[in-house]
């Protein structure tokens, strides 16, 4: 198959620009969080819409693809074929499957934020003061900037490449996990403000980390195809 041409050892692009994005939008709710005194509970609903972003945002992304590979993606154990059907196809299949798994994680959410799980650390229900929920409001559109900028690099690299669909379907389940699983073990550090603040320093650099490695993979996979497509 041909494909864009493409330098076979050219190196990835730098994602440094979009991860400073998503660095400032961890900083931003973490000023929030310290000046408001929060608890966990805010930053999780702040933390699920990020989720939802990253997962929104793959969606489209996988949509905008033109030349891509699906080698090693299967669907009903045949191969999804590299067209417009196989792409659609398998986009649908990635927003269903990503909304039902943050349907799920939503339940565990509303459980915690609203005080009624028996391992509640927070003293009971939550009520957010209109301040607060500015403030997650805020928190939450500074998260949609930051990944809208990586977003806009991913998909110049996508246009000048040849990326594998299955990967780019996966890799956003692999960049949640360890923020997630911060945030369930979170709640292990209890509502100190120290706490609070160690909580969200790891969930940052668990945050950047995925996020260049996310860049690393797809960029890499992209040019090596895309070498290999012109050939």
């Amino acid at each position: 198959m041909s494909g864009v041409v493409a330098e076979p050892n050219a190196q990835p692009k730098s994602a440094g620009g979009s991860a400073w994005a998503i660095l400032a939008s961890n900083a931003i709710t973490m000023a929030f969080a310290w000046f408001q005194h929060w608890d966990l509970r805010p930053l999780m609903v702040i933390y699920w819409c990020q989720s939802i972003i990253i997962g929104g945002f793959n969606f489209a992304r996988m949509i905008k693809l033109r030349q891509f590979s699906t080698e090693g993606l299967k669907s009903n154990g045949q191969p999804v074929p590299e067209t417009a059907k196989g792409k659609w196809s398998t986009a649908i299949f990635f927003a269903i499957h990503y909304g039902f798994f943050h349907v799920g994680y939503l339940v565990f959410l509303l459980i915690e934020v609203g005080g009624g799980s028996p391992r509640d650390r927070f003293g009971g229900p939550w009520e957010p003061s209109t301040i607060d929920l500015f403030l997650i409001g805020a928190g939450i559109f500074s998260f949609l900037v930051g990944h809208g900028i990586s977003f806009r690099k991913n998909v110049e690299a996508d246009l000048a490449g040849r990326p594998n669909l299955g990967t780019m379907m996966f890799l956003p389940y692999a960049r949640i996990i360890p923020m997630h699983l911060t945030i369930i073990f979170g709640f292990w550090f209890g509502s100190q403000r120290g706490a609070v603040m160690l909580f969200m320093t790891l969930k940052t650099v668990a945050d950047l980390i995925m996020h260049h490695v996310e860049h690393r993979v797809m960029q890499k996979q992209s040019a090596s195809r895309a070498g290999r497509g012109s050939r």
